[in-house]
């Protein structure tokens, strides 16, 4: 008898457990899109009134766009790390009843993007400025499933968008120069347009379609309702080919489009803790999921900025990745349309507070380098939020009217929450609350150099 090396079992228990925390982190995406479709889809469409027949109602509008009217200010954002430089355009499209035509209307000389994510949060796609350009047009989306062929208005690069899943988000932004220019963009807002390929090709406007949401995005996180979300997501968006065998082991948690409705005992509690551990990881910040830099981030020890992580079209195999940024950033542009630089520390590494006084000087010719436009947004570390002031000003950058350059050329911000005595100090103030808070720095259409480490942003310098 041939003598068997000894294998140690993992308990039943360490083993689901194990499993818990792998499915969490591969569906974290799915169910932050579940929540986001229900909390931020139409509830009411102009000329059908309300998709449902109650307030309570889980039922919306998709395949229409909806728009922010006005800049966000502080207190007037439903997602963290709002920005304050354009207007967002909204849709959730469903494409399992074939494709979709969206209408793009001219901006003339002004930036815009529309940003599309598949249901895993892949940012697949881009139409606009540095994509598609600036003129009024048309692209067609299709879904997994159409064999169809695409008219021949759609051959040009472009203008033919291939989804892997059948529902997709859009997120746009348009660039506003400041509240004067609100009503303007209003109007061309009003001239995006989604609908099937068949009324387009008709002539008709196209209608937006009924669907159920099925969950409140306020409720509280639970085993049994990730599952059922994450599940419902699964019958409607299947994974990759690639992902098959691995989301099949989930079932024994619980998760899968076939997985049981009602948790086993031994599933529940398995999930528990791995909703327990994942949600702690991914609401941690990125040096301490990936180590001080972040795996693929650039950053520079000695100004104390960080950049976030690169996004491509797809986060492929980089599950990890994939989840966090659904958890703290879900709908991030690809790096190539913008990049998020954030800065949490000074010069010497401490935290940057209210209680002190900075400023942020950029040498001349050593503004941060983008074929777009960039700004320096102001956030609360306590949410995340933008910082109530007195003289309403959110972030500072570009197009930030009166700003004072040096004698040299350059640029000194001042940043601190009581307002500077000097009048260039004033000029160039970005007021901070009076606790912890962060930096991002917006940077839509980055030059290479900022994105390959070649730029380096300033540091911010204690001035007390």
């Amino acid at each position: 008898m041939t003598n068997q090396p000894a294998t140690t079992l993992m308990p039943r228990d360490e083993y689901l457990y194990s499993l818990a925390v792998q499915a969490c982190i591969y569906a974290w995406p799915l169910y932050e899109m579940q929540r986001m479709r229900a909390a931020t889809s139409a509830r009411k469409a102009a000329g059908l009134g309300f998709a449902g027949n109650s307030p309570e109602s889980t039922e919306r509008w998709c395949n229409l766009f909806t728009h922010e009217r006005e800049l966000l200010t502080a207190g007037k954002s439903r997602v963290v790390m709002p920005n304050n430089d354009t207007l967002y355009a909204n849709a959730w499209l469903d494409l399992s009843a074939g494709p979709l035509v969206i209408t793009v209307p001219d901006t003339g000389s002004r930036y815009y993007v529309l940003g599309f994510l598949d249901y895993y949060t892949n940012a697949f796609a881009h139409v606009g400025t540095r994509t598609t350009g600036n003129g009024a047009g048309h692209v067609l989306l299709t879904g997994p499933g159409w064999q169809g062929t695409a008219p021949p208005e759609f051959n040009a690069p472009g203008r033919h968008i291939k989804s892997a899943t059948d529902w997709v988000w859009i997120i746009g932004r348009i660039l506003v120069d400041g509240p004067a220019d609100v009503a303007t963009v209003n109007a061309v807002q009003d001239q995006f347009a989604v609908g099937p390929l068949d009324d387009w090709q008709a002539g008709r406007a196209g209608l937006p379609r009924r669907f159920d949401s099925r969950f409140d995005p306020r409720g509280a996180l639970e085993p049994g309702r990730f599952a059922g979300m994450v599940n419902d997501a699964l019958r409607r968006c299947p994974p990759p080919a690639a992902d098959a065998m691995l989301v099949a082991q989930f079932g024994a948690v619980g998760i899968g489009a076939n997985a049981v409705s009602d948790l086993t005992e031994p599933a529940r509690q398995a999930l528990q803790r791995g909703l327990d551990v994942v949600q702690t990881l991914l609401s941690s910040p990125q040096g301490d999921v990936f180590g001080r830099l972040g795996a693929g981030a650039i950053a520079s020890e000695k100004s104390g900025w960080r950049s976030p992580f690169h996004v491509g079209e797809s986060y492929g195999t980089n599950l990890l990745q994939r989840a966090f940024i659904a958890k703290q950033g879900i709908g991030a542009l690809a790096s190539v349309e913008a990049a998020y630089p954030r800065c949490e520390v000074d010069a010497t590494g401490a935290q940057l507070s209210g209680a002190h006084c900075y400023t942020l000087r950029f040498p001349p010719g050593q503004l941060p380098p983008v074929n777009a436009f960039w700004s320096i947004t102001m956030y609360r570390c306590s949410d995340w939020m933008l910082v109530p002031n007195p003289i309403d000003r959110f972030a500072i950058g570009d197009r930030t009217p009166g700003l004072l350059k040096d004698a040299d050329g350059g640029l000194t911000l001042t940043i601190q929450h009581a307002a500077p005595e000097s009048t260039a100090a004033r000029a160039n103030w970005l007021p901070a609350p009076e606790g912890d808070f962060f930096l991002c720095l917006r940077a839509y259409l980055p030059r290479p150099e900022l994105m390959d480490g070649r730029y380096t942003l300033p540091a911010l310098e204690r001035a007390d």
